[in-house]
């Protein structure tokens, strides 16, 4: 079924508020996410293996 009576700028105007906020939604993710992968990455844990803990043991 098709719409009987579609007025295409009609239709533009409707739907440029919820496109705007879609837009909005999508680049606030994005900075969030580029936000969330800035802080783990200088978070500055180095990932390569310590050498062991010399380990003591004591007499009693």
């Amino acid at each position: 079924m098709s719409a009987s009576n579609t007025n295409i700028d009609c239709q533009t105007r409707r739907h440029r508020g919820p496109l705007v906020g879609i837009a909005l939604s999508v680049a606030t993710a994005l900075v969030l996410f580029f936000g969330y992968l800035t802080f783990f990455a200088a978070d500055g844990q180095d990932d390569t293996p310590n050498a062991p803990a010399a380990t003591q043991s004591t007499v009693n």
